[in-house]
């Protein structure tokens, strides 16, 4: 059973009263993976993440999302949980694998059924529906068949799209292609720590570009319907730093923002690829997989932009007497795998990642200042920290409250120049499996007990809700 505690002991932490603009989009986020289990239900074959979690030592304590938040079987209650907190969107992923078993041929209506009753549920209660075509959970079938670095891939992407949104465009309107192409290709083939977990820095400059193809070619395919379409894509960016002015910190911070932000910004926005980056590279790749039309493909004119924001960034030259380019196995950095990234003495998550919520003011400044403009959203923000629950299973997570109300109070001052920043999606809308770390690490703002299945509103849950009713952040 739900409990539903909107409890007034979550205290504002409002300084100045920062109210945003009358639609202004609140809203939470999941993805497949995370939450939905289910894993081989009504025609789902394996992804790329069921395999990568079932290979010993590849996750946190050996979990895996086989159940993960049984969001497939409880979706109902989990969009009373979202109109219970007054969320005017919702964003979430589809898998693949679900609606089309093994990325390619038709789609499997079993699976299709399952967010078209998702969708009404939302769409019945005025939630606005966020899909996200892709959060990492690539058909196994595709990946046997050589995953992001093969181009093919794009294409099979591209079908996918076209055919899901032929299904479901009468339900939904916005689009997202792609959840943080970067950790698919750098994390997924370079580092190894995400799936497939392959470890080859050849690999992760394909698998980008072919990202950013299946993206584009994605949108040309749900355009073809004719259905209504506001079709975007998602990328995690970073506040960026050099560790002092000297030359060498700052050549570090220019290699690492064009290995994280201008290899996808550039080629999504401007139509190409950054010439210093290439530059970088050239040992370790000659371009020679961007084919002519490509760069027009990926390029294909975006309704609007995601962020997902976390922390920054803060680098330093390698130590001297490191060759820069020295791979030392895997890594998530190619051309750049000694580039020293700075910790600082400034509060962490559990994550132990920076807070700087200043830094998110600045990424909606760069990309609007730096870039073609588009209506952008927040798609990601949020923390995990060591949530313990009473007895009751409520969570006064204020050290999360806190982390939100920074946060937005960096999106206000970001409209307030200008940024045309629509809306904001909370990370997470529930606890849930995170990657890589399993279980032990909590986002959420509704706390899940996985054995029982039991959900509780956090103190957080309680404070957003009132962020959502009030339209913005009160003054104390």
């Amino acid at each position: 059973m739900t409990t539903y505690n909107l409890a007034p002991e979550a205290v504002l932490l409002a300084r100045d009263a920062a109210t945003f603009p009358a639609d202004f989009l609140w809203g939470g986020a999941t993805a497949a993976y995370q939450i939905e289990g289910a894993a081989a239900e009504d025609g789902r074959t394996a992804s790329i993440w069921d395999t990568f979690s079932h290979t010993p030592g590849r996750v946190a304590g050996g979990d895996n999302g086989d159940v993960a938040c049984d969001h497939y079987h409880r979706y109902r209650e989990d969009v009373d949980l979202i109109e219970r907190m007054g969320l005017r969107a919702y964003r979430f992923s589809v898998s693949w694998s679900r609606v089309q078993p093994g990325g390619s041929g038709p789609l499997n209506q079993p699976g299709v059924d399952f967010y078209k009753r998702l969708l009404d549920e939302l769409n019945q209660r005025g939630v606005v529906p966020w899909l996200t075509l892709y959060h990492w959970d690539l058909p196994q079938e595709l990946e046997d068949a050589g995953g992001w670095p093969n181009r093919d891939t794009a294409h099979r992407f591209a079908d996918y799209a076209g055919r899901l949104h032929e299904a479901l465009g009468d339900r939904v309107t916005h689009w997202t292609t792609m959840n943080e192409p970067w950790c698919s290709a750098f994390l997924g083939y370079g580092s190894g720590d995400h799936a497939p977990g392959r470890r080859d820095r050849e690999l992760t400059i394909p698998a980008a570009h072919h990202l950013m193809l299946g993206h584009g070619l994605a949108v040309q395919a749900m355009r073809q319907s004719g259905s209504p379409l506001d079709a975007g894509i998602t990328l995690n960016l970073y506040a960026m730093s050099p560790a002092s002015e000297c030359p060498e910190d700052l050549d570090a911070a220019r290699r690492i923002d064009g290995l994280a932000h201008r290899i996808f910004l550039d080629p999504l926005l401007l139509g190409r690829y950054p010439a210093d980056l290439m530059e970088d590279l050239r040992e370790l790749s000659d371009f020679g997989h961007v084919r002519d039309g490509d760069l027009d493909v990926i390029s294909t004119p975006l309704d609007q932009l995601g962020i997902n924001y976390y922390s920054r960034y803060v680098v330093a030259a390698p130590e001297p007497g490191t060759p820069v380019g020295d791979p030392k196995g895997g890594t998530s950095w190619p051309g750049a795998e000694n580039v020293r990234f700075v910790s600082r003495d400034v509060p962490l998550t559990a994550m132990n990642w920076e807070i700087d919520a200043p830094g998110l003011t600045e990424v909606l400044r760069r990309v609007h200042q730096e870039y073609p403009e588009l209506p952008l959203y927040v798609t990601e923000n949020g923390a995990a920290f060591d949530d313990v629950p009473d007895a009751n299973g409520w969570v006064d997570d204020a050290d999360r409250v806190k982390f939100f109300d920074e946060h937005l109070r960096a999106c206000h001052q970001a409209i307030t120049e200008g940024v045309p920043l629509r809306g904001y999606f909370a990370w997470s809308l529930m606890d849930n499996f995170e990657w890589a770390w399993g279980y032990e690490k909590r986002f959420g703002m509704i706390y899940v007990d996985y054995p029982s299945q039991r959900r509780v509103f956090k103190a957080s849950g309680a404070w957003y809700a009132e962020v959502t009713r009030r339209n913005g952040l009160t003054a104390q």
